[in-house]
């Protein structure tokens, strides 16, 4: 769930990167989250960005969030009708009737918004000072020097509270929908990018918002981003 302006500090963030040259003085890390459903990326997003903000070179390059922000910068960038947004959801992974759908102009093939998604988070982790979350930019950005991965985790009891605050469901509803959004996000990951999220492996850190608060959990990932990449922050 986003602040409101959350989408005019993106629409500014790409604005301010797309004037520069392609001889950019200096490469800024990027961050990637991959959480599970309830863990609170959005509310440890936002303590990080205070901390980075502080704390990197060229302050005037703003740190910022992206994440159904990006969908959006996806829509507007490939002049995609604004219907079609539905479709980019996680849960859609059909190929066959993608491919049915896009020879009758129907809508885009899946396959082809993943493939315009990822030029997208290439683009954007390339800027740095991004926390890209979701959508396997962990696995589409692996390769990237500049990359770092989280994940967020927490247990069961947790979410749900944190669900049926923000959204105020019931707990029954937090629960189907906690389920839903797991299995969405698992299918979206596996399907296209042939990797399990709750593989260790892809990350650098795993955070349990259960046990950490935001803060601290925040404090951890800058303190450990800061320590990989000192080049990019003051002392």
């Amino acid at each position: 769930m986003l602040a409101i302006g959350a989408y005019e500090k993106c629409k500014q963030y790409i604005n301010l990167h797309s004037s520069e040259s392609d001889t950019k003085k200096e490469i800024f890390p990027c961050i990637t989250i991959s959480r599970q459903t309830g863990s609170g990326s959005y509310e440890l997003s936002k303590k990080l960005i205070k901390i980075l903000q502080e704390k990197s070179k060229d302050p005037a390059n703003p740190w910022t969030y992206f994440n159904k922000d990006l969908i959006a910068k996806i829509v507007e960038e490939f002049k995609l009708p604004k219907a079609f947004s539905s479709y980019i959801a996680e849960n859609k992974y059909s190929h066959i009737s993608d491919a049915v759908n896009e020879l009758l102009g129907v809508k885009p093939a899946e396959w082809t918004i993943v493939h315009k998604s990822t030029e997208i988070i290439l683009q954007l982790a390339h800027y740095g000072k991004t926390i890209l979350v979701g959508r396997g930019s962990n696995v589409i950005t692996s390769k990237l020097p500049n990359s770092f991965h989280i994940r967020l985790i927490a247990p069961m009891e947790y979410r749900l509270k944190h669900v049926q605050e923000v959204f105020k469901y019931s707990k029954l509803e937090a629960m189907e929908y906690i389920k839903r959004e797991d299995v969405n996000r698992n299918k979206y990951l596996k399907s296209h990018f042939f990797r399990e999220p709750n593989d260790p492996t892809l990350y650098h850190l795993t955070i349990n918002t259960g046990k950490l608060s935001y803060e601290e959990g925040a404090f951890v990932i800058a303190d450990s981003l800061m320590r990989k990449f000192p080049n990019s922050f003051v002392e």
